[in-house]
């Protein structure tokens, strides 16, 4: 034993006030394993929604206070909260207050929620009849929500690429999970959940990967030591450049963009549609504002190298996302190749390189959110005697069974498409305009082009829900009576959608005062 070396080794300092949102989401998803071991069955239900809505209002309250203290770095530089991360935190958590409202939802009947039984079942089988029957509530979906949103704060906030992937993890394999829990179309679901796990365990991989190139090339993995090892280099370096690609593909995986879109359409039309709107809206803050982190602050200085890279990227997912979605006849992936659309409206914004990107990044990534929970919420009331009917031609005539309901509908897709007045078209101005600014005329050229593909299919389904006589196979379909519940996430998707149309004003100008990273 006295041959053993001992070393100093300093415990790093911790700012509690800064780390605390985080630390309450992980301590309530915590709470919420506990209400699973020890609570009645009859009383879980609402006890993990109470516990999960309370948890995540005192995590946003927590971003709020820290966001008056001094930026900084914490936990040895593992984690940075900044203007963005904060942003990003807070808009996350108001996001995912925003679904677990809908995935709190429980119709009456025989209906249940949007949630298998028990997802360890197998689909057609006696035990998940039973269990159906016996009126079992799958709950364990709101701790496992928690520990993806989790994740998702992190992920915006991390320092260093390990930090970045154990976030990266964190939010994702839950996800995994939540996708092949639907109550219906089961077989569907886990389709949908396998082939996001093995095309996102792939995408890991090459983050893992990317990582370990860019710690060869710099001798580190904090993000503002490989931005000062870029800066002295004096020629192109292939480890570098390569391991910038594989971290940027595990980074555009998770946003949906093309090439790496596969898993998208199938992933949301399988999923619980409240899950497809928590994946379609808080993904997408999380692993955006990753992306941000990781290209402005590490490698920016080499971005003349990977930047038209990207702007390719942007281009084939404005234009595959838009042209790709006119053929669906389902409602659920029309909006999954709408999401993929929007994935390259925000990368014009990031790829600006300048604060006014940044800042017209965080307000599109915020307005998207709020249109896209609203959306998914009101594909939950379209039903019939399978359960949600995604069919277009089950949403023909819609307009004349719930005037309210399609207006709502018709917002969000107007929203979507970029009409003035609307949060959408607010969001696509301020990337739009801060493209053009810094050179990227002709990435704003092709999202207009790409914009006005699009509104085609969003155009479609309202003139299908105003003015198309409902199909004969589609006489079952019904809208559902809605709880406060999913009443209240509409409501707010829909008044966000609005006010961010017309008086853009105070969210825009949030945005721009966070839109600095720390180094």
């Amino acid at each position: 034993m006295s041959a053993l070396v001992t070393a100093d080794v300093t415990a790093p300092s911790v700012s509690y006030h800064l780390v605390a949102p985080m630390l309450i989401v992980l301590g309530t998803a915590l709470v919420g394993v506990l209400v699973e071991a020890f609570v009645p069955r009859r009383w879980r239900y609402a006890s993990q929604v109470s516990v999960t809505l309370v948890g995540l209002i005192a995590a946003f309250i927590a971003v709020v206070l820290a966001s008056d203290h001094t930026k900084a770095s914490t936990l040895a530089r593992a984690v940075v909260i900044d203007g963005p991360a904060l942003f990003l935190q807070g808009t996350i958590l108001v996001l995912a207050i925003l679904a677990v409202l809908t995935m709190a939802e429980r119709f009456a009947g025989n209906e249940g929620d949007a949630f298998t039984s028990q997802g360890a079942s197998v689909p057609g089988s006696a035990y998940e009849a039973a269990t159906a029957r016996a009126g079992w509530v799958q709950t364990e979906v709101f701790p496992l929500t928690l520990f993806s949103v989790a994740g998702m704060m992190l992920f915006p906030a991390a320092g260093d690429l390990l930090t970045l992937f154990v976030a990266l993890e964190v939010l994702s394999l839950p996800l995994y999970l939540l996708t092949g829990l639907a109550r219906r179309r089961r077989l569907l679901s886990q389709e949908g959940a396998l082939k996001y796990f093995l095309l996102g365990s792939f995408s890991s991989a090459f983050f893992l990967f990317g990582a370990a190139l860019l710690f060869g090339f710099s001798g580190s993995l904090y993000l503002g030591d490989i931005a000062q090892a870029i800066g002295t280099r004096t020629n192109a370096d292939a480890m570098l450049l390569i391991g910038i690609a594989m971290v940027a593909i595990g980074l555009l995986f998770k946003v949906g963009a093309v090439p790496f879109h596969a898993w998208t359409p199938d992933a949301y039309q399988g999923a619980p549609t409240p899950v497809t709107g928590f994946m379609a809206a808080c993904t997408k803050v999380a692993a955006f504002g990753a992306m941000l982190r990781v290209f402005y602050v590490a490698v920016s200085a080499a971005r003349w190298d990977w930047q038209p890279i990207v702007w390719g990227v942007a281009i084939i997912t404005m234009v595959v996302g838009s042209v790709l979605a006119i053929t669906q006849t389902d409602i659920k992936r029309l909006l999954a190749y709408s999401s993929i659309a929007h994935a390259g409206f925000v990368l014009t914004g990031v790829l600006a390189f300048d604060r006014a990107g940044i800042a017209g990044t965080l307000f599109y990534l915020a307005a998207y959110g709020f249109t896209t929970i609203g959306a998914f919420a009101v594909v939950t009331l379209v039903r019939d005697s399978a359960g949600e009917a995604t069919h277009l031609s089950q949403w023909a005539g819609l307009a004349r069974r719930s005037p309210l309901l399609a207006g709502v509908f018709t917002l969000f897709l107007l929203a979507f498409a970029g009409i003035p007045l609307t949060s959408g078209f607010t969001s696509k101005f301020a990337v739009f305009s801060a493209a053009i600014a810094n050179g990227g005329t002709w990435l704003a050229v092709v999202g207009v082009i790409s914009s006005a593909i699009a509104a085609f299919f969003y155009v479609r389904v309202i003139v299908l829900m105003y003015f198309s006589a409902p199909a004969p196979d589609s006489e079952g379909t019904l809208v559902a009576a809605p709880s406060a519940f999913t009443t209240i996430a509409i409501g707010i998707g829909a008044l966000m959608t609005i006010l961010l149309g017309v008086l853009p004003g105070p969210l825009l100008d949030l945005a721009s005062r966070s839109a600095l990273f720390l180094p």
